[in-house]
């Protein structure tokens, strides 16, 4: 349905909050404008004497079935927003709700162009994340991998300080920070900041934060690590050509949450991590010790999509979300597991549609599991691997057999 008279999306230039004298034009026979309450403070009444003001809250539904009602009547809705309203702005949500054959945007300059200016950065390559309004840190994390250069939108509950404290937590400190407040006012400042020193420090409510690479990590992440570039236990480790049978079937896509239980010195899921770039993945592991291998692999890979869970499953496992994709390399076996329900509640919290992988070495472990999936009727298949790889010896090269180890696929119905 195209409406009469299209949505007006006008930008507002960052800062002193100016529009062109086009978009004054355009305000001046409005019958509703909608914005933020600090956007609709810098439109004089003067300038659409006839309208009727409605501020953005939430719920935005609420806000949104408003504009259609008033576009449909044919009455001219113009719509307040900063900088360029299609990037992280409302006109996502308006063109997703109206259609955008319904919107007229006229952009201004963003924020994120007027930062890399001061900072005298080419921004073509920079990664974008917004944390407004969100509690999970995830695309951070994803951007700190993949980019040199991050800018991050922040608001009032994840400013610079807790953006730092994040990272530190993670382990991510080869980073440089750099706070640009009030960008385009005369209050404007430009603070560059080691991540320790944000502790403490207050910022102005109107921010964005650049994040640079001081310097890379000590391994780059990928699939097929060599087994002694990671930190582990002697013999706790999904040797490489198992690891990548394993990864191979489990069928990582980006945006899968991914468990991997029991996860020894967590070389599946860091490698994991490298396919799942803007999902999530989980590193559950009861021993301390193991638990700070993962932490060190992590920080010497840059992996830090990866979340390190210490606790005892099956019971830590309750606060995380569905996953995906379960990878189970140790847990199911010895004494201390029996009777634990971990595969069932494995079974049960994978999504439908989903896959799990098991690595078995003991026999027991492989029947139990081929039992469950028999149980369930789900669709699922077992490979033998046995690697051989080269060793020296006498001068000269041997081959040097691996332990076999069953791979057990399921997939979810």
């Amino acid at each position: 349905m195209f409406f009469k008279e299209p949505v007006l999306v006008l930008g507002l230039r960052p800062g002193d909050l100016s529009l062109v004298p086009e978009a004054r034009d355009m305000l001046s026979s409005a019958a509703l404008v909608v914005g933020g309450r600090r956007l609709l403070d810098a439109c004089p009444h003067v300038w659409c004497p006839e309208a009727e003001r409605l501020a953005v809250t939430s719920p935005l539904s609420a806000v949104l079935e408003t504009v259609r009602s008033v576009a449909e009547s044919g009455r001219r809705v113009v719509v307040l927003a900063d900088g360029d309203p299609l990037f992280f702005g409302i006109g996502k949500a308006l063109a997703r709700e109206l259609g955008r054959e319904n919107l007229r945007v006229l952009p201004s300059l963003t924020t994120v162009q007027l930062a890399a200016a001061r900072l005298g950065v080419s921004w073509e390559r920079t990664a974008f994340v917004s944390l407004h309004g969100r509690s999970d840190y995830t695309p951070l994390f994803a951007a700190l991998v993949h980019s040199d250069t991050i800018a991050v939108f922040t608001d009032h509950d994840n400013g610079p300080a807790e953006v730092a404290r994040a990272m530190l937590e993670r382990g991510a400190d080869g980073f440089l920070m750099t706070v640009l407040e009030d960008i385009g006012t005369e209050q404007e400042q430009v603070r560059q900041l080691g991540l320790q020193e944000t502790w403490g420090m207050e910022f102005s409510a109107l921010n964005i934060v650049f994040l640079e690479r001081e310097y890379p990590p000590e391994l780059t992440l990928h699939l097929g690590i060599p087994d002694h570039f990671y930190l582990h236990q002697r013999g706790l480790i999904t040797k490489l050509p198992v690891r990548a049978a394993g990864l191979s079937l489990l069928g990582v896509e980006p945006c899968s949450v991914v468990w991997d239980l029991g996860a020894g010195c967590g070389s599946v899921a860091i490698e994991a991590s490298h396919l799942a770039r803007t999902g999530h993945v989980y590193a559950v592991e009861r021993d301390k010790t193991r638990a700070a291998m993962i932490r060190e692999n992590q920080r010497r890979t840059g992996a830090w999509m990866v979340e390190v869970v210490h606790g005892t499953m099956p019971d830590c496992l309750a606060p995380l979300p569905d996953p995906d994709r379960i990878f189970i390399g140790g847990g199911l076996g010895g004494e201390s597991n029996q009777g634990a329900g971990l595969l069932q509640t494995a079974c049960d919290r994978l999504k439908s549609g989903g896959r799990m992988v098991l690595h078995c070495i003991l026999l027991d472990t492989l029947l139990e599991a081929r039992a469950s999936m028999e149980k369930q009727g789900w669709q699922f298949g077992v490979t033998q691997l046995q690697a051989n790889a080269s060793d020296r010896l006498a001068g000269d090269l041997r081959f040097k057999a691996q332990n076999p180890v069953f791979i057990l696929w399921a997939k979810k119905p």
